[in-house]
């Protein structure tokens, strides 16, 4: 996988939702607006979500990994935002069944196959809840974009 860089720009802290689409509303215009994503991936990004559900509850906190097809995208990137109150995501695999998100790792990705790979690095990380717990707790961006850098990397 090619390397990605994780961008303080595209991290929202102590977001305040009411809904996992407004969550990912708020997520998808951020990588809109700092020129990662096309205007349709937010629309695209949504449906998705409501066919194959991303949430997935963790030891530490729920956490959702939405993502949407490569013609949406202008440049690789993750978004992540962290919300200030956890808000129900239907959970993967799932029709109905919810879980209590309160990470959001939303990914950007220009090829299929670098999505898949991302993934798999994202669901070691997600295994860890000392890691979880310096994202859910961290004040500021930097400090998540070095921990996600980190965890990517290895």
């Amino acid at each position: 996988m090619t390397k990605i860089s994780i961008e303080s720009s595209n991290v929202l802290l102590d977001v305040q939702v009411e809904s996992a689409s407004e969550a990912l509303q708020q997520l998808s215009q951020t990588l809109f607006q700092n020129g990662y994503v096309k205007a349709s991936y937010e629309s695209a990004v949504i449906a998705r979500e409501q066919e194959f559900p991303t949430g997935l509850p963790t030891n530490y906190c729920g956490v959702a990994i939405p993502h949407t097809d490569p013609q949406h995208v202008n440049d690789k990137a993750i978004g992540i935002a962290v919300l200030a109150e956890a808000v129900p995501f239907v959970m993967m695999g799932e029709t109905e069944a919810t879980t209590p998100v309160k990470i959001i790792f939303m990914l950007a990705m220009d090829k299929g196959d670098a999505q898949l790979t991302l993934l798999q690095k994202l669901m070691s990380l997600l295994q860890n809840d000392e890691t979880l717990a310096t994202l859910a707790e961290a004040t500021n961006k930097e400090t998540i974009v070095r921990v996600i850098e980190q965890q990517l990397a290895e």
